[in-house]
């Protein structure tokens, strides 16, 4: 959000306009993909910069074997773009990669305006909702680290400081090598301080005693912490937005006198920067040290198959790719379909297939316990309840052979 003030004379007061900053996204499609998917794609990005708050105005897309190594799209799109930016008064550019350093160089060279990448974008929705200190020092190390590398196209005037006694050579140094030594000894600093929180976490963890562990994953925006709510009676910051939950809560639930505890924690997406996943590794040992996932899916998202790929392939990235996963496809309220005409010989796809006929495909095909529930109007709940209590009693009598009794 810009704000922008102007002094009114009249009354002698200054008034705060809030202008909603505007933007263009850009995409390139590869040859093996299809037009509809970059749309999708596209779709999510427009999701991302929305949650924060830019307006998109237009979408720019080309297809590519690859994108161009030195400035991300061809020459004429990039003059294409820079023209209606400049025609259209857009504050910012948003292209749907990750820019290296020197493409992003090349591009703002061209640009009347700003230019941000995916990343970037995902850095900064997670600056903005981080709440607590954890959250905002793990933030700061990924936005840290992103931009050591990029430091280098943040200015244009490189001259050399003046010299004096202590400096290096008697002759100065250069503004970009003290702003880098000042980032490198902020994420030194930074990676200590979260050092200190990991072991208190760790300490936490080992506190709580031989508990079932069970761990709500899945693509963000999905109903995750609706889902936490619902369970365990607890009002936990739920939105439809992305990354509403960034910090890992934990509570503990009991179903029928078996307690266990349930922890919700940050949604995945496509392309998540790397950076944070390295800055979020504490909170995802939540998932690593879970005894069950509960791997939630918005059943009404068009991607909804992609999703679980992504959270799968973040599972194995993490190191959690074989914990023992129940599949909760959420939403069933919002899932909508146009039947095929009786002559339609086209494949069946999601867009024209009833629910009935994925639940059948979905528990023909799945290795896993799944279940179809909307958690915002609480159908199938009960079920649901069921399940995972089933679950949750077999693990903790796998523990505790002798309290099988008690349950």
């Amino acid at each position: 959000m810009i704000e922008e003030k102007k002094d009114k004379k009249e009354k002698g007061v200054v008034v705060e306009i809030n202008r909603e900053e505007r933007a263009v996204l850009v995409a390139v499609i590869r040859d093996n993909q299809e037009p509809r998917q970059a749309e999708e794609f596209l779709d999510e990005l427009e999701f991302l910069a929305e949650t924060a708050s830019i307006k998109t105005v237009r979408r720019f897309t080309q297809r590519l074997s690859q994108p161009s190594s030195r400035i991300y799209v061809g020459p004429g799109k990039l003059e294409e773009i820079a023209a209606y930016c400049e025609e259209n008064e857009i504050n910012v550019v948003i292209f749907d990669d990750e820019l290296s350093p020197s493409q992003t160089r090349n591009i703002e060279a061209a640009m009347p305006c700003r230019v941000i990448d995916r990343t970037r974008l995902i850095l900064d929705i997670f600056r903005q909702r981080a709440q607590t200190a954890y959250a905002k020092t793990q933030v700061e190390l990924a936005q840290c680290e992103y931009m050591l590398p990029r430091l280098a196209g943040m200015w244009t005037h490189l001259e050399r400081q003046r010299g004096g006694t202590g400096t290096r050579g008697g002759a100065g140094e250069r503004e970009i090598e003290t702003d880098r030594r000042i980032v490198r000894n902020r994420i030194t600093k930074l990676k200590e301080d979260l050092k200190k929180i990991d072991k208190q976490m760790a300490v936490q963890r080992s506190n709580r005693g031989g508990m079932v562990r069970v761990s709500l994953v899945g693509y963000t925006n999905v109903g995750k912490s609706t889902l936490m709510n619902l369970i365990s009676k607890s009002e936990v910051f739920a939105e439809n937005k992305l990354f509403a939950t960034l910090d890992t809560t934990v509570r503990k639930v009991v179903f029928d006198n078996l307690p266990f505890l349930l922890s919700d924690t940050v949604g995945f997406i496509r392309k998540l920067p790397t950076e944070l996943i390295e800055s979020f590794k504490s909170t995802l040992d939540e998932v690593r040290e879970a005894d069950l996932l509960i791997h939630v899916v918005d059943i009404s998202h068009p991607q909804f198959e992609e999703q679980i790929d992504v959270v799968k392939q973040t599972l194995q990235d993490i190191g959690a790719g074989e914990k023992p996963v129940y599949l909760v496809f959420n939403k069933i309220d919002a899932y909508t379909y146009t039947p095929k005409e009786e002559d339609d010989l086209t494949p069946a796809t999601k867009e024209n297939r009833s629910l009935d006929d994925l639940k059948q495909s979905w528990f023909a095909k799945q290795n896993t316990p799944c279940i179809f529930i909307s958690a915002a109007e609480r159908i199938n709940i009960e079920k649901f309840r069921t399940d995972l209590y089933g679950m949750v009693r077999e693990i903790h009598c796998g523990r505790y052979p002798f309290n099988n009794f008690l349950y």
